[in-house]
């Protein structure tokens, strides 16, 4: 497997996610469109389903391990931003194949897609303090 494939895969899962949370549709049939409507050429559609299902699934415990290190409640964060921190948390906490720093920069390259012009900034700064949380 390479890491692009995987990028691909953080890059279309960032995306579902950020559906999932604006329509809040079954994680199921979002997956099953991204599969069918978007190009997967060259995707770990494995790696994307378990980042789709991961974060869905682990919602809960995802924000309250980054919540604390954002500046304004949660309700208020963009969605982009959100679903970028949901998915890198779920890599830092349930992927641990994934070195983190390779999380990180992936993280940051998201926001710099998807997000607007200084998200890559905060993202960063809130995952640095969510790892040396998790280091403890």
């Amino acid at each position: 497997m390479k890491p692009s494939e995987r990028r691909k895969a953080r890059r279309l899962a960032t995306q579902a996610i950020y559906q999932w949370q604006m329509t809040k549709d079954n994680v199921a049939d979002i997956a099953q469109q991204f599969a069918l409507e978007q190009d997967t050429k060259g995707v770990d559609l494995d790696y994307f389903r378990d980042l789709l299902f991961g974060v869905s699934v682990h919602v809960k415990e995802l924000d309250a391990v980054f919540s604390p290190y954002l500046s304004r409640p949660l309700a208020e964060l963009d969605m982009v931003d959100k679903a970028v921190l949901r998915l890198a948390t779920y890599e830092l906490t349930r992927r641990e194949d994934v070195p983190y720093r390779v999380v990180i920069n992936e993280a940051i390259e998201l926001a710099k897609a998807f997000a607007a012009d200084e998200s890559h900034r905060f993202v960063n700064g809130v995952l640095d303090k969510v790892i040396k949380q998790l280091k403890k």
